[in-house]
């Protein structure tokens, strides 16, 4: 995490020097601000990286010069096999963009059919607890 957290912030040094100098040439007030979002979008991601690596405490293998491919191996966690769920949520979402162009009242429903499509596919594998058995 330490390289990604220097990288970002690099990036985000980059990003403000690029404005400065683009705000100097003569820049459109447009471009001067995508690119401190830019920057400040790099800086959130550095500084997120960076306090969780703080947080965590360890050094991880990427960070590990002489550090082996074996040593990332492990659980990367746990991936549906096959899911229908990401049809609704497309189908809705479609309909909500839909709603924004022919009216409002299709964009209601949309946004229902996203919620409820969301709520479904995350909670897809979730297990009941049985308060019985306790």
């Amino acid at each position: 995490m330490k390289a990604s957290w220097r990288l970002f912030g690099g990036l985000s040094v980059f990003y403000v020097l690029m404005t400065v100098i683009y705000w100097q040439v003569g820049g459109e007030p447009v471009g001067i601000g995508g690119m401190l979002l830019a920057a400040c979008l790099a800086g959130m991601v550095a500084f997120y990286v960076w306090f969780t690596q703080k947080r965590i405490g360890v050094t991880l293998p990427e960070d590990n010069l002489t550090a082996e491919i074996a040593d990332g191996a492990g659980e990367l966690g746990f991936y549906s096999p096959h899911s229908w769920w990401p049809l609704p949520v497309a189908l809705s979402a479609c309909t909500f963009g839909l709603g924004l162009i022919i009216g409002w009242w299709l964009s209601l429903i949309g946004a229902g059919a996203l919620m409820i499509s969301v709520i479904g596919m995350v909670t897809e594998y979730e297990k009941p607890v049985n308060s019985a058995a306790h």
